[in-house]
């Protein structure tokens, strides 16, 4: 018989987070009297178009940029790249190009993907796609290979025991090497894993939705309702939310020299951090 998992439900756990927080994760919109709504004017990094938008428009996962839909998370990623490359600001359109630097990315986003496979020796990699790279399961050849590496809110997708991400992750850059990172957290002291005892498992749709079925390294059956996906069915099923402190211990047990939360505001860029949490991360190999 198939025994539901005596652990909280990915959605029950939204509730124990504050009320701003909560929001953020489940997909609402800020309000726009959560802050004053002012109009701010910037250049975006990405695609190089001058925006005017309202203060309240610039948020982690908020379409932001008219010509192409960039959202501050994803000109933090362009923004970062720049500068820890090149020592400075730098609009994609301006990027010199620099084929002796190598890098990939993880599912990276195709609006800063293009310009950097034009300007860079970069790849864009995929799970379930070519060129294909399963961060979890890294083959040995491919140590350190890399100037840098981008992951953007994949980490809090792979299975478990997810410090192998953090492992293989060192050990493709180059000594100096850089990964540029971002997933949702929060600043509560310890992860969340949704399944903390997944081994074999598998998705299955029902006309309730779906559901993620279970079998133990002991043998037990678990079923888990109410998954939360990123975007979709499939890989982007939700397996924990992140603390901070967990994201710390990781990076330093993987063996990253340091970490710098990149929580900095560049607003000539639209790059604005309102809140302290989920911000990007840059690990030094």
């Amino acid at each position: 018989m198939v025994a539901m998992a005596d652990v909280p439900t990915p959605s029950s756990l939204l509730r124990v987070l504050p009320q701003r927080m909560r929001r953020w994760f489940s997909g609402d919109a800020w309000s726009p009297t959560a802050r004053e709504t002012t109009m701010v004017a910037f250049r975006c990094n990405v695609c190089g178009t001058r925006c005017r938008v309202a203060s309240t428009e610039l948020s982690r996962e908020t379409p932001s940029c008219r010509r192409c839909g960039s959202t501050v998370r994803v000109r933090s990623i362009a923004h970062l790249l720049a500068t820890e490359l090149f020592g400075r600001a730098i609009a994609l359109p301006d990027l010199p190009e620099r084929k002796d630097i190598v890098g990939i990315g993880l599912s990276d986003s195709e609006s800063y993907a293009r310009p950097f496979a034009s300007k860079l020796a970069y790849t864009n990699t995929f799970y379930h796609a070519e060129p294909r790279l399963d961060i979890a399961e890294v083959a040995p050849g491919h140590a350190a290979l890399y100037d840098f590496i981008i992951a953007s809110d994949v980490f809090e997708h792979v299975a478990p025991p997810v410090s192998r991400a953090f492992v293989n992750a060192r050990r493709l850059l180059k000594t100096g090497g850089v990964l540029i990172f971002t997933v949702p957290f929060t600043l509560e002291p310890e992860t969340l894993e949704h399944f903390p005892e997944l081994h074999e498992y598998r998705l299955v749709e029902t006309h309730q939705g779906w559901l993620l079925e279970n079998r133990t390294a002991d043998g037990r059956a678990q079923v888990y309702t109410d998954l939360i996906f990123h975007g979709g069915p499939g890989s982007t099923l939700e397996m924990r939310v992140f603390s901070r402190a967990g994201l710390e211990r990781e990076f330093s047990n993987a063996g990253f020299s340091r970490l710098r939360i990149a929580d900095e505001a560049h607003p000539e860029h639209g790059i604005v951090w309102p809140e302290p949490w989920s911000v990007p991360m840059v690990a030094y190999a």
